[in-house]
Formats: structure tokens, sequence, C-alpha cells
């Protein structure tokens, strides 16, 4: 069983999730858990940073897909931070930058031009 720690902070313009481990159908109830709490607050932006998240599967990837479709109907955004590179490559194969946004350096927040 693969171990996730997350962490939420308060930021602007929405608040920060913070992952580190590893993410997979093990835990992603765990995650999913953490985001429908921060979607139930009504935010509009939420940025996760993945940093410290050495794996991701599909499973976890999905569950962040979700929860940035649900932002984008708000007219918010998810934008993740930093992923690995093995992250970042499944994360282009998977199309995934159309629903999210992904940076690697936090210069521009969400909602904001880059």
């Amino acid at each position: 069983m693969s171990t996730l720690h997350a962490s939420v902070a308060a930021a602007e313009p929405g608040p920060l999730i913070v992952l580190s481990g590893e993410a997979d159908i093990t835990n992603t109830p765990q995650l999913s858990e953490l985001l429908d709490g921060q979607l139930a607050s009504g935010t509009q932006y939420l940025t996760v940073d993945v940093t410290g998240l050495s794996f991701a599967d599909t499973s976890s990837i999905r569950t962040l897909l979700l929860a940035a479709r649900t932002l984008r109907q708000r007219g918010g955004d998810l934008v993740l931070l930093r992923p690995q590179p093995a992250l970042a490559r499944m994360l282009e194969i998977l199309g995934a930058q159309q629903l999210l946004a992904i940076r690697d350096e936090t210069e521009a927040a969400p909602g904001t031009e880059p």
C-alpha cells in the first residue's frame, strides 16, 4: 500500500493543496475526499503542488481532472505546480492540459496572466 501525504493551506486566489508520496488506486478515495472538501466550499481556484509526488496513476489523475472540470464549469481553474518529469509526461500523453494548467514555477497565480 502506497502512502499519500496531503496538506491544505490558504493562498490567493484559492486554496493550496500540497501532495507528496504516491497517489494510486489505494488512496484515490483520500485524494477525492480532499478535493471534494475544497470544491464544497465553493472555491473557484485551486492550486495543487505535486513537487513531492513521486508517482500518480490514472485513477488519481482522473480525480484531479474531475475537480478541474468542476472548477472550469464555475469559471475557475485548477493548477498543478511542478510535476516530476514522469508525471508531467503522463499528463501530456493524457492531454490533461486541456482541463488544467500545469506550471513549473509559481510566478503566475491561477486566474492571472502568466
